[in-house]
């Protein structure tokens, strides 16, 4: 099972001139809110044992903080400013890294008077932000406010977010079962490209070992199987299936699983029709929806890109829910700013309505999701350019369907069809509950790959 965790450094900064009783009161504010942001998905390093209070301000201190972030093996580092803050060593101890860093300090409650000196916090993240360029340090900030604020909670954790994509996509390996379908030349992608620009690896397995490792394990009949065809069966509806069928099925999604976590494989794209159907002799649409929802996202077609885009989904969720991966299929019949998000069968269970059945039908699930905040994306690319797109929308009612699906509203659809009618993208669109988009925004830029939304400029439709 998925589990996210981040390595975060916290390196507060002060000015050496500075009062030190001041810097260590906003530093206790401060860190009191950053140890109750998702505490379980991240792990805090400090400089407590290194500098007084914990607070860096001296030169001759950098070797060591770096040094103990570097053994903590950090994915990314917050530098909070107590006061003006020491560039210098802000910049020497970011410099050193090459990991997201996020800048950040309490706004100033009063200016300075004739008897004393104010912190002057915006003032020095200013300069030090001067020099983290000079230094060739790409950092996120977030707005110049109190402690106590949601702007400050909120921007935290969606650097966490971001760090947790940048961490996840690098040294990704996606298990590439069987090829494309013949027909489908939209998911072709550079595989190379994507082993020189961001370090994610394809992994083939053929069909026929999935094949063979399913009717091992129905031969077997071990426990873990009987348990999971008892699973599925009490969660979905299968009368209309033969039992063996069914059980088959499940055979097959574990098998799945086996194979990938036997190649360090922590996503996949399945050749689900005609490769898997033929060498299994069923229809694996469930296999993507149960193992996407333990963790491990399954694009269908060979949907490589697909599978990259669950990945970013799954990261930028922190593993606390499942994402899916959709066909923009049909605008809805009577609201021009509503889409159908539909597959035959792939969605993750735990995504769905509470008052919609659950059905297998054929291999496919049949259920519609539920309602909420919903965030789109999709990475693509073309002619050696990436392309992160994202959009935030939410869902509506609309006609029942088969398969798996949800109907999502957008404050205008003709400009999210333009964008991604001329953009380098298809039909097939991750999805996730909640808005998301500035986490996947931060991660566009730290990867250097284009971001595009529908309010982006581009080629407008006739």
């Amino acid at each position: 099972m998925y589990k996210a965790q981040v390595v975060l450094g916290v390196v507060p900064t002060k000015r050496g001139f500075l009062p030190m009783d001041e810097a260590k009161r906003q530093k206790d504010m401060f860190m009191k809110v950053v140890r109750g942001v998702k505490p379980d998905a991240v792990k805090l390093v400090d400089v407590d044992d290194i500098c007084e209070n914990g607070i860096a301000f001296e030169m001759d201190k950098v070797p060591a903080i770096v040094d103990k972030l570097k053994k903590a093996e950090i994915d990314a580092l917050f530098i909070p400013f107590c006061d003006f803050g020491e560039e210098s060593v802000v910049a020497a101890v970011a410099s050193a890294f090459c990991v997201p860093v996020l800048v950040w300090g309490n706004r100033d409650e009063t200016v300075n008077t004739a008897v004393t000196r104010g912190r002057d916090t915006q003032c020095g993240m200013f300069a030090a932000t001067k020099v983290l360029r000079r230094h060739g340090v790409k950092f996120s900030y977030i707005f110049n406010c109190e402690t106590q604020s949601e702007e400050f909670r909120n921007g935290l954790e969606t650097f966490i977010r971001t760090a947790n994509i940048l961490k996840d996509l690098d040294g990704l390996r996606i298990a590439k079962i069987g090829e494309r379908p013949g027909p489908f030349m939209s998911v072709m992608t550079n595989e190379a490209n994507l082993i020189k620009r961001f370090g994610i690896t394809t992994v083939p397995i053929s069909p026929s070992a999935v094949a063979n490792l399913t009717n091992k394990l129905l031969e077997e009949n071990g426990t873990e199987l009987q348990e999971y065809y008892k699973d599925v069966t009490a969660r979905m509806d299968a009368s209309s299936m033969e039992a063996e069928k069914v059980m088959k099925i499940c055979a097959a999604t574990l098998a799945v699983e086996q194979l990938m976590l036997r190649n360090g494989c922590s996503a996949a794209a399945i050749e689900c029709w005609p490769g898997c159907i033929q060498a299994l002799g069923v229809p694996v649409c469930m296999i993507l929806g149960e193992l996407t929802d333990r963790g491990m996202p399954v694009s269908c077609e060979t949907d490589v890109n697909g599978a990259i885009t669950m990945a970013i989904m799954r990261a930028a969720l922190l593993g606390e829910q499942a994402c899916f991966l959709a066909d923009l299929t049909i605008r809805h019949p009577q609201n021009d700013n509503a889409e159908l998000l539909w597959h035959c069968g792939p969605f993750p269970y735990s995504l769905k309505a509470s008052d919609s059945k659950a059905a297998l039908v054929g291999g496919q699930e049949n259920f519609e999701l539920r309602q909420g905040e919903l965030t789109l994306c999709r990475f693509d690319d073309i002619d050696g350019e990436y392309y992160l797109f994202a959009g935030e929308g939410r869902t509506t009612t609309g006609p029942a369907t088969t398969g798996t699906y949800v109907w999502m509203e957008v404050d205008c659809w003709k400009k999210w069809e333009e964008r991604l009618m001329y953009g380098p993208y298809i039909h097939h669109i991750g999805g996730m509950y909640g808005k998301l988009f500035p986490a996947l925004r931060e991660a566009a830029r730290y990867l250097d790959i284009k971001l595009d939304h529908p309010d982006a400029d581009g080629p407008k439709c006739l």
